[in-house]
């Protein structure tokens, strides 16, 4: 229930940050902080549990254990990440003091999110997902 608790405390955080007029971080690893964004929709797509977990940080392995408890939070969760049907990146801005990559995704029900993916550097250079916070988008009218 306190892992239910955690992932319901991200998607209901109040007023994310606006974008950036510049990246917090250099072209090289905007790069690489997107590799490791869709290396996950990727492994997400193929039902790869342990690809998928592996692009987590240590913070969230630790919370989760296993990267099949991991994957059930995703598909109860996080429909729109776990199945998206239109992914597009946006901007990588600063947020909670993390490089943050903003992806617009249409989850399967055809409704709009803006993902927020807080990175964080390992000591090997590396970059890993500490978390993903989904902001609902106002419908468009017609």
């Amino acid at each position: 229930m306190r892992v239910l608790a955690f992932v319901l405390l991200l998607l209901t955080a109040p007023s994310l940050a606006a974008p950036a007029s510049a990246s917090p971080v250099s072209e090289v690893e905007e790069a690489a902080i997107r590799a490791v964004v869709q290396g996950q929709l990727d492994a997400f797509q193929r039902d790869d549990d342990q690809a998928a977990f592996g692009f987590a940080s240590p913070m969230i392995q630790d919370l989760f254990r296993t990267a099949e408890g991991f994957m059930a939070m995703v598909r109860e969760g996080y429909a729109p990440v776990y199945r998206p049907r239109v992914v597009a990146f946006q901007d990588i801005i600063l947020y909670r003091g993390k490089p943050t990559q903003l992806v617009y995704l249409v989850g399967p029900d055809g409704r709009g999110v803006l993902a927020h993916y807080l990175m964080v550097r390992q000591a090997d250079g590396t970059w890993r997902i500490d978390g993903c916070i989904l902001q609902p988008l106002p419908e468009a009218s017609a």
